[in-house]
């Protein structure tokens, strides 16, 4: 009986790593076996396979999607890289389903995806510019202007914009940015900081009733270069509208006609506003100038919301001149992260 009493104590203890690892082998071949000769791969997981042809039209064919009700193709376009989430669990169901069709079809939405952003996955950053800018939505909220303000100072910018000032905390960044900057304007909501003079300052009427844009040239070593510091009316997704964003979109459009009158031919656009580089409704600013996170920039560059970054919609564009680098900053006391960029004025200069 004692005998018998230990071979059952020492078959209990299979519960241990050996056991485990017995069971991911068992679990790995009843996921990879099956395959060969059962005619049934074929023909299992057709809903699977539609919903990835569904997935790589949604992503390929976006900008024919309807803003008509409720701005659906906008709100498609602000979150369009996170569709490829779905990607890996429609592979990871595939797999499970034994469904070689699932997985055939599941090369669609993987080359849409990777045709739209694969080139944002490498690190396009590059040596050497002259002129080095940032922006940063601050939030009227922010508990600690003083700490923000030195935060993006730090970050070596010649250059630094500011929107969603309160006039209350503007003499707070005023007195924590004035070591660092010897030039500055505050018009409205938004300002402009700088190491070098600026001439030219004028608010920019983007049609809101109150000013959320400026425009100023700054005379930088390489030459002189129109600044604009603009912050777009938000947008709100509301379950009775949708995706509101008109006035979003209306003052995209006043922002565009006034950038494209610019007299000067060197332009930077510093802001936050409301959309990405893939939504339609900043086609007016998008056309004509070039985002220096996609050109010169290392991954998505997220910028809000700064706890979990899922979308970029604080922009550094240019037109004119070369962008070099583009990165986002650490995060300070607002609700998005400042975004940074070193770009090349004197584009003439080997």
């Amino acid at each position: 009986m004692a005998q018998q009493a230990y071979v059952t104590e020492t078959d209990s203890s299979g519960s241990g790593p050996e056991h485990r690892e017995s069971g991911l082998r068992r679990l790995r071949s009843r996921l990879l076996t099956g395959w060969r000769g059962d005619p049934r791969v074929w023909r299992r997981g057709i809903v699977l396979a539609a919903l990835a042809a569904v997935l790589a039209m949604v992503m390929g064919l976006h900008a024919r999607i309807p803003n008509a009700i409720g701005n659906l193709g906008s709100l498609t376009e602000t979150f369009l890289p996170w569709l490829g989430l779905f990607i890996p669990v429609l592979l990871l169901l595939a797999v499970v389903r034994k469904s070689a069709t699932a997985l055939i079809a599941l090369l669609l939405p993987s080359v849409v995806w990777l045709n739209l952003f694969g080139g944002q996955l490498s690190d396009k950053t590059g040596a050497g510019g002259d002129l080095t800018v940032a922006t940063h939505n601050v939030n009227a909220e922010n508990a600690d202007p003083s700490g923000t303000a030195q935060d993006v100072a730090a970050s070596g910018a010649d250059v630094v914009a500011l929107e969603e000032l309160t006039a209350a905390a503007v003499p707070t960044y005023e007195k924590a940015l004035s070591a660092t900057y010897k030039y500055h304007s505050v018009q409205g909501t938004v300002g402009l900081w700088s190491k070098y003079p600026l001439s030219g300052v004028t608010p920019v009427n983007i049609e809101l009733g109150w000013t959320r844009a400026m425009r100023a040239a700054v005379t930088t070593p390489s030459g002189q270069v129109a600044v604009y510091v603009a912050h777009l009316p938000s947008v709100r997704v509301k379950m009775e509208a949708g995706f509101t964003a008109r006035q979003r979109d209306k003052s995209a459009n006043a922002l565009g006609e006034a950038i494209a009158h610019e007299p000067l031919g060197k332009v930077v656009l510093l802001g936050d506003l409301n959309g990405t580089m893939n939504d339609r409704a900043l086609r007016a600013v998008t056309a004509q100038m070039r985002s220096t996170q996609g050109a010169s920039g290392s991954g998505m560059g997220f910028s809000w919301p700064a706890s979990f970054p899922m979308a970029r919609i604080d922009q550094i564009m240019v037109k004119g001149v070369e962008p070099m680098s583009s990165w986002t900053l650490p995060q300070t006391g607002s609700d998005h992260l400042p975004v940074a960029a070193r770009v090349k004025v004197d584009t003439a200069a080997s």
